[in-house]
């Protein structure tokens, strides 16, 4: 089995159990404005647990988060300062480790209803700009639809760093075949990752438990295409859940030993990638870590 690439974990829940400021609905962008030391040191604890890839703390740099005015006004200068505090951290590691440049959904997780098209273009070109000079790659992640990330692929333009896309699953009883929140089967989120030239195919934001059918669909359909899994915390996530709208529950059972047990289980399936989202910690990535050293 090829080494995995191991990326980093959940950058709200680090900055909230850390002490830095953190709110809504400003969620982690709000130490990115009032306490930024606390992304560097999150991004610090990330890196020397292990992880490969950290990822910029620019996933609330939206209007949804921070506001239209705002984000109108400081959202390139925030998302620079974002992709420069993880370029900082990555190039004072002691290895190489890869800057991923969040493009998150903009107008709200988990819901893919609330997309408007001809406004994505706007707001992604904005957070672009701020990112562009700090990442190695690109990462459009915890899309709820297609057409949320063929958006920001497009926003991109003729860039020629590496380009990720990763989907949020449906989670709970409808998660069976399993199909993105915007209840489009994976068959074609393969198929329009393909088409667009990314590098990766990644499924995030979901619980481990939905995880391994995706894989199974996504391998089976495109045997040559990068996979990757970074799985939440959460409990099981309703239909009309917005991701972040309060402050969900972290699940009990998810230490790092049974968290690992997941990753196993995913890398045996062909993933090349793989981390964790909310509520995944450094000792998550410790634990993952140690067990592909060993191996």
């Amino acid at each position: 089995m090829k080494t995995p690439l191991i990326l980093d974990g959940g950058m709200g829940r680090e900055l909230n159990r850390s002490g830095a400021p953190f709110r809504q609905p400003e969620w982690s962008a709000l130490a990115l404005i009032e306490g930024p030391e606390f992304v560097r040191r999150a991004h610090d604890a990330f890196i020397a647990a292990g992880a490969d890839a950290i990822t910029t703390n620019s996933y609330a740099v939206v209007p949804f988060h921070i506001g239209e005015a705002r984000f109108r006004q400081d959202g390139r200068s925030l998302a620079d300062r974002a992709g420069r505090i993880a370029r900082e951290a990555a190039d004072a590691a002691p290895r190489k480790v890869m800057v991923a440049g969040s493009l998150p959904p903009l107008f709200g997780s988990y819901r893919p209803d609330l997309f408007i098209e001809n406004e994505a273009q706007g707001i992604a070109e904005i957070l672009i700009a701020g990112l562009a000079p700090h990442v190695d790659v690109w990462l459009a992640e915890t899309q709820g639809s297609i057409a949320e990330a063929r958006a920001l692929k497009k926003a991109l333009g003729d860039d020629q760093r590496p380009f990720w896309v990763s989907f949020t699953l449906e989670d709970g009883a409808n998660a069976s075949p399993p199909k993105l929140r915007s209840q489009e089967p994976v068959e074609q989120a393969v198929k329009a990752a393909r088409d667009w030239g990314a590098e990766a195919l990644l499924f995030n934001c979901s619980q481990p438990e939905v995880m391994a059918a995706a894989l199974e669909v996504a391998r089976k359909t495109d045997p040559d295409l990068t996979l990757g899994v970074y799985a939440n915390a959460f409990p099981p996530q309703g239909e009309d859940a917005e991701a972040n709208a309060g402050l969900s529950d972290i699940r009990a059972d998810l230490d790092p030993p049974r968290y690992l047990k997941f990753v196993q289980d995913w890398l045996k399936r062909g993933a090349g990638i793989v981390g964790g989202c909310c509520g995944i910690g450094p000792e998550h990535i410790a634990a993952i870590r140690k067990a592909v050293s060993n191996h």
